[in-house]
């Protein structure tokens, strides 16, 4: 059985603060490391009011202060937010830190709405086009010390400097992050939990045109899904429920804290929020053990997919911590 992995988002419910969604990180990334998951990436998102983890290396450094064994990442920098040496930096100090434990996955999105990432980037060049592949490359030239006599950062250098960049993952959600990260030698995990372009062409063209890198010599494609799992098909329902509707509103351009399972039985839904849901459900995993075995397994084969990455918006914290429990025991870890 492939090696499974968490992805989290800090959820925020109408339950919970934010605060109290980021100490729970905290609680399910020591579980996750008791259960002997492989890695543990937290998000990047701004201005949504379900979402907690807005900024992932301070997240990175108390997770992995609090845990032991498993890798910690980002899940991942939204790099258009970022300065390229600040990143260089950051993740060179978690490193230096946690040395052979931290991930550096990075995004092209800014991971919020245009309004809020000109907030986040009003001080920087505010570039109108997409300048993700620019600052990668910039990323990579300080870390290989590659720019030219005559450029103006030749001298500038990320510290420590005796502490190497951690892996670098590419996150995708359709083919151009995997051709990108299969170009330059670097990990790809596809983003399948809110993507919706099939899998397994992306996955597998990574695959097929990886080139060696010094930093990995071969491919590492991780498939990441959102699931959700309890102890029976209708309690998973059940849970599930909360997702629908947190879904639905935000089609409408309505975002809140995720309501309880209680809260979405109440909900009258539209036709048209019915037609949402039910596409949102094809790329949802929803049952007991054997169910969700049953719907991963073969996405598993198809993408070739070298590990699994699981994220949980479920409404009940320990109702999350359970799903993780139940899939640790399908996984066989």
């Amino acid at each position: 059985m492939r090696p499974l992995s968490v992805l989290d988002l800090s959820p925020v419910t109408t339950g919970i603060s934010g605060a109290q969604a980021l100490r729970n990180s905290l609680d399910l990334a020591r579980l996750a490391d008791r259960l002997g998951f492989a890695r543990y990436w937290v998000a990047e998102h701004h201005n949504l009011p379900n979402i907690a983890s807005s900024a992932p290396d301070i997240m990175i450094g108390q997770i992995a202060a609090v845990t032991e064994r498993m890798r910690v990442g980002s899940g991942g920098v939204m790099l258009p937010n970022h300065a390229p040496l600040q990143v260089a930096e950051r993740y060179k100090v978690l490193e230096g830190l946690f040395p052979g434990r931290i991930d550096l996955g990075l995004g092209r999105a800014p991971g919020t709405d245009p309004v809020t990432s000109y907030a986040l980037r009003r001080r920087q060049d505010d570039p109108a086009s997409d300048d993700f592949l620019e600052r990668f490359q910039e990323l990579l030239l300080f870390e290989q010390r590659g720019f030219p006599e005559s450029h103006p950062f030749r001298k500038v250098q990320a510290m420590p400097q005796d502490v190497a960049l951690p892996p670098i993952y590419l996150l995708g959600s359709s083919d151009y992050s995997a051709q990108l990260a299969a170009h330059v030698g670097a990990g790809f995990s596809f983003a399948h939990h809110f993507s919706d372009f099939d899998p397994v062409a992306p996955m597998t063209m990574y695959r097929a045109q990886f080139r060696p890198s010094p930093q990995r010599p071969t491919p590492l494609a991780i498939l990441a899904l959102h699931v959700v799992c309890a102890d029976t098909d209708d309690e998973a329902e059940r849970l599930a429920s909360s997702v629908d509707l947190n879904f639905a509103r935000r089609r409408q351009g309505v975002f809140q804290p995720i309501p309880s399972p209680e809260e979405a039985a109440a909900h009258e839904y539209t036709a048209t929020d019915r037609a949402w849901v039910a596409r949102n459900r094809a790329r949802l995993v929803v049952g007991g053990k054997d169910r969700v075995m049953a719907h991963m397994a073969p996405l598993i084969e198809a993408t070739q997919a070298d590990e699994v990455m699981v994220t949980s918006m479920i409404y009940d914290h320990e109702a999350r911590k359970h799903c993780y429990e139940l899939l640790a025991e399908a996984f066989g870890l």
